[in-house]
């Protein structure tokens, strides 16, 4: 996201002496994308950010997909994976169960109680979607504060971790993990990187780190002086081509006294989403927030619906020609899929070749409805979606016969 930051102690001129005040040299760190040609932000350590005193292998959470065959659009129930009071010993990191994936994304799911452990994606950014629920994310650029309806977005290497703070309440984390960079839609950028007018939001509504600890002395670091874990997911000869490792560093890593750049982890509320709308149905793209390598994220919110006198608001019936669609039904009433069991948690799969589209009976009842009030998340991707464990526990086995009546 380029759009600069500057928080804490920083020098004047970067790639130059920085000194605590005992006269102790910073050690610089840069985080860039692109092999040096991209977005990138440098921080300042107390410690060697790359110091560690042993290593371990991290047997990930389950990986491995099957293909969607028979070919057929699903409907995957995600409220189901956690049931009872499970929740309360899973953390957001640890405790993802994989939905869907392929060789661009992974769509991952968890109900969480307690805190996760460090944690650094190797492989790609995340887009973490809070369905419900209140937390702390601490990162080595400060610590965001997110609720219900927020993305937040994570950089590829940034470490982190995850700290409820919903009291008896679980928190719901839906997990969109690239196998590359996720950014705002190209289009709606100027060449320099600014959000442009057009666009359904802007920087106002980024909310960025803050409560970076600068006052520390050396020495210090983030509440211990014993050795801490932080989990890695990377690149490796697993399933989906990941592996996990567990680096264990002689100091903890949030020893950052001040950074400044234009890449960060950052948050944006679904509720500052500006719909775009118009006389007749619109396409799918006027609803997108993010994009990567291969896929796209579009959110679909409570919004005035087209305003033809002949108008049909739901949508036509379409075929994915290249791409598999995702929709993750997050609150309000959802009127294209009345009739088919699909409900809040709800996820449905429409894979690329085959026409998918309302249920027959929400047609004629959107007639003359002038307001959709429904939130759902959307991930399109360029490449067919496999289904993780997750995603074949959560099949209703159901759905693909709801257009015709049931299954002949």
């Amino acid at each position: 996201m380029a759009h600069y930051q500057r928080v804490g102690d920083v020098p004047p001129k970067r790639h130059t002496q920085h000194r605590d005040p005992d006269g102790n040299l910073y050690y610089e760190e840069l985080m860039g994308e692109e092999g040096f040609s991209s977005d990138s932000s440098l921080l300042y350590h107390r410690h060697v950010p790359s110091a560690m005193v042993d290593a371990r292998t991290w047997d990930l959470p389950d990986q491995a997909t099957e293909s969607n065959a028979p070919l057929a659009p699903r409907h995957l129930r995600l409220h189901d994976l956690f049931p009872g009071e499970c929740w309360r010993d899973v953390d957001a990191v640890t405790g993802r169960r994989l939905v869907l994936g392929n060789a661009d994304v992974r769509i991952s799911y968890a109900v969480v109680g307690r805190p996760s452990p460090l944690y650094r994606n190797a492989v790609g950014d995340e887009v973490v979607f809070v369905e419900s629920g209140t937390a702390t994310v601490e990162t080595v650029f400060g610590h965001l504060d997110v609720d219900t309806g927020d993305y937040v977005v994570i950089p590829r290497a940034t470490t982190h971790r995850w700290v409820p703070t919903t009291g008896g309440e679980p928190l719901r984390l839906y997990a969109i993990e690239a196998n590359s960079h996720i950014a705002p839609p190209k289009r709606y950028l100027s060449r320099y990187g600014q959000l442009l007018e057009h666009a359904p939001y802007c920087e106002r509504d980024l909310r960025v780190p803050t409560g970076l600890d600068t006052s520390s002395p050396r020495g210090s670091d983030h509440s211990t002086t014993e050795p801490v874990e932080v989990y890695i997911k990377h690149r490796g000869n697993g399933p989906g081509g990941l592996a996990g490792s567990v680096h264990v560093v002689p100091h903890h890593p949030f020893d950052v006294v001040g950074w400044d750049g234009c890449l960060y982890p950052y948050v944006l509320n679904v509720a500052d989403f500006e719909p775009i709308t118009g006389r007749v149905h619109q396409p799918p793209p006027v609803h997108q927030v993010f994009e990567g390598h291969n896929f796209v994220v579009c959110n679909f919110v409570p919004r005035k619906v087209d305003y033809h006198p002949l108008a049909v608001p739901v949508p036509y019936y379409h075929s994915n020609v290249d791409s598999d669609e995702v929709m993750f039904y997050v609150a309000g009433d959802y009127e294209a899929r009345k009739g088919s069991g699909i409900g809040i948690g709800s996820i449905t799969l429409h894979p690329g070749g085959h026409a998918h589209g309302p249920q027959p009976s929400a047609i004629e009842a959107s007639l003359g409805v002038e307001r959709f009030d429904e939130l759902a998340v959307m991930v399109d991707t360029f490449r067919p979606l496999e289904l993780g464990e997750a995603g074949r526990a959560g099949d209703d086995g159901e759905y693909a016969w709801s257009w015709a009546g049931g299954r002949r």
